[in-house]
């Protein structure tokens, strides 16, 4: 049974495809919004042709972007698809859009036009680099906006190696969740004055979000910082180290965990080592602290350490590949691993909702579309007869599964 969540009553017209544009929408659905994706003509999102791998006949990345949603496939280069749109803006709180600069405005749909007749509009513009500023007509792509916004550059081993990317999407993902967290302010102030407002964010700025630190550093010192593989640029010891059997993470950053760990490692000598008795001394000499305490770690396995760790009170955790961070307890516990039923291929997992609420708790509800398959059904709920979407369908403007 779907639970109410606390963005119920909200509706959403999503005209984005592939990964940031979705994922704000993935948010906004699994707070309880009702999301509408309108996917293009004739093939829909390019995510379902992202593949391996498919589940049945159905891509996995899409189906892990487009969960909670309803999708509907419409062709909005017709004047049949332009007045479907037009009808579905009548009642919408939200529209979100990926498009490059200016395909919204041929298409008479740009957000002046809109604010004109639908003034308490919410648009959230998704893009490589923002509407403004001399990058605007640039393509967005991750790759490039990690590139760009300094984050290959304090990202790998350390210096004189390769630029490494981080390995997930992390400008796409966190464009949607910027995104997101835009539209909401912006039904927020609408509360208040009665307006709408555009909202606009990109996968570049997604990216120097995540340079805090390093620009903290930067702005301060004059000085670019580089890569340091898993250190910290500001606690020592902060790291990945070498088991008998695997890797852990230590994150002994401040005075009392430093104290505890050097203890428990049976190193209390280092406690009075004039290079790491304090935290600045420890993070200026950062490489020599783990060059000496690595060899400790190879003693015991991951296991031993983490449960000694633990007893300790010392921040410590395993390095986990994807399928057993799946496998967690604590993964299964907070439900970051769900089960929702398919239109075709019944039961499928996709990752749950990041944020719990206590009184208006959302979650996941329904998997991702087929293409087309809930397009006579929303066409329905906006007046259109029986007779227009066969009659659309036909022409080509829509397709319905």
């Amino acid at each position: 049974m779907k639970s109410r969540g606390p963005l119920e009553g909200v509706k959403v017209i999503e005209l984005c495809h592939v990964m940031a544009g979705p994922v704000c929408g993935l948010m906004l659905a699994d707070m309880g919004a009702e999301v509408i994706k309108v996917e293009k003509m004739p093939n829909g999102d390019d995510t379902r042709r992202t593949v391996p791998p498919l589940i049945g006949d159905e891509a996995a990345t899409f189906m892990m972007m487009n969960r909670n949603k309803r999708g509907i496939a419409v062709d909005l280069k017709t004047e049949q698809g332009k007045e479907i749109l037009r009808r579905l803006l009548k009642t919408a709180d939200v529209l979100t859009e990926n498009f490059s600069r200016g395909v919204m405005e041929r298409m008479g749909f740009g957000y002046e036009t809109l604010k004109a007749t639908h003034p308490r509009l919410i648009y959230c513009a998704i893009s490589g680099f923002g509407r403004s500023g001399p990058y605007a007509d640039r393509g967005g792509f991750d790759l490039i906006a990690q590139g760009m916004s300094g984050l290959m550059s304090i990202t790998g081993e350390g210096p004189g190696r390769p630029p490494v990317k981080v390995g997930a999407p992390v400008t796409d993902i966190t464009a949607g969740i910027l995104g997101a967290m835009g539209i909401l302010a912006a039904l927020h102030a609408r509360s208040e004055t009665g307006k709408g407002q555009m909202v606009d964010t990109s996968l570049f700025e997604a990216g120097i979000v995540h340079t805090f630190w390093q620009s903290a550093i930067g702005l301060a010192t004059g000085v670019a910082p580089g890569p340091m593989g898993s250190a910290h640029p500001l606690n020592a010891p902060y790291e990945a180290f070498a088991t008998k059997d695997g890797w852990i993470n230590l994150g002994a950053a401040n005075q009392a965990t430093w104290l505890r760990a050097v203890k428990l490692l049976d190193r209390t000598e280092l406690a009075v080592d004039p290079r790491f008795k304090d935290a600045s001394g420890r993070l200026v000499n950062r490489v020599a602290l783990a060059e000496t305490l690595a060899p400790e770690f190879m003693k015991r396995t991951s296991a031993e350490w983490l449960e000694a760790f633990d007893r300790a009170k010392v921040p410590a955790g395993p390095v986990l590949n994807v399928i057993e961070m799946h496998a967690d307890p604590q993964t299964r516990a907070r439900n970051m691993v769900v089960e929702v039923n398919h239109a075709t291929l019944g039961p499928v997992r996709t990752l749950g909702m990041p944020i719990k609420f206590s009184e208006t708790p959302g979650g996941v509800h329904r998997s991702a579309p087929i293409f087309g398959q809930h397009t006579a059904e929303v066409l329905r709920e906006h007046g259109f007869t029986d007779e227009e979407i066969d009659n659309m369908a036909s022409s080509g403007a829509i397709h319905r599964a």
